[in-house]
């Protein structure tokens, strides 16, 4: 049987972003990046950058890549074949709602890395 107030009864607990906040100040979620230097670290969100960030990503996982740390990658041939169908995947998708330099990108980056994951499986 529910009592008159149920709020009462309820526990709940407050979940606070602390990342990038140092000791003693309070995190503010609707301001900008803390210092001017982060703001332009990011190319702009568009959908040439989406699409060459995926590719990108095809040629790491195929070992063509350094990693961010400066290592050589490792090929990961499966993951690389993925990325490649999901760019796929989107130039499906996308047919009829690109630009033409947008679905030239896509087309000429598809060539070029199934071309180059082919080579990879003949190795």
């Amino acid at each position: 049987m529910a009592s008159g107030n149920e709020d009462e009864n309820k526990t709940g607990f407050t979940i606070t972003d602390r990342r990038g906040v140092e000791d003693g100040e309070t995190a503010d979620p609707t301001a900008g990046p803390r210092d001017a230097s982060a703001a332009g670290a990011y190319p702009p969100v568009d959908f040439h950058t989406f699409i060459l960030s995926l590719g990108s990503s095809a040629l790491f996982h195929m070992g063509e890549l350094d990693g961010p740390d400066g290592q050589a990658g490792q090929p990961d041939l499966p993951l690389a074949k993925h990325t490649i169908d999901v760019i796929a995947m989107l130039e499906e998708k996308t047919k009829g709602n690109l630009s033409a330099p947008e679905a030239n990108l896509v087309e000429s980056l598809l060539y070029d890395l199934r071309l180059r994951y082919v080579e990879k499986t003949k190795a």
